[in-house]
């Protein structure tokens, strides 16, 4: 029983690690903050997609709100 201890620690620990992990992956997907992070990166070794994020940077900026179906009109 004492050499099972050590190793349902260790496996707890990964497991909890390696949910921290996708929830912070989900989040920063959601929130578009791995562009801000990648940004620099893609500059220097792919300026394409450096260049590709800015242009869909300034649509999502462009964009107007859509009412949905059944806001009162103003």
């Amino acid at each position: 029983m004492g050499a099972i201890v050590p190793w349902l620690t260790f496996v707890a620990v990964l497991a909890a690690v390696l949910g921290g992990l996708t929830w912070l992956a989900a989040r920063v997907r959601r929130s578009g903050a791995g562009r801000d992070i990648m940004g620099p990166v893609d500059l220097i070794y792919r300026p394409d997609t450096y260049r590709i994020h800015q242009e869909i940077r300034v649509q999502e900026d462009r964009s107007v709100a859509m009412p949905s179906p059944g806001d009162p009109l103003h």
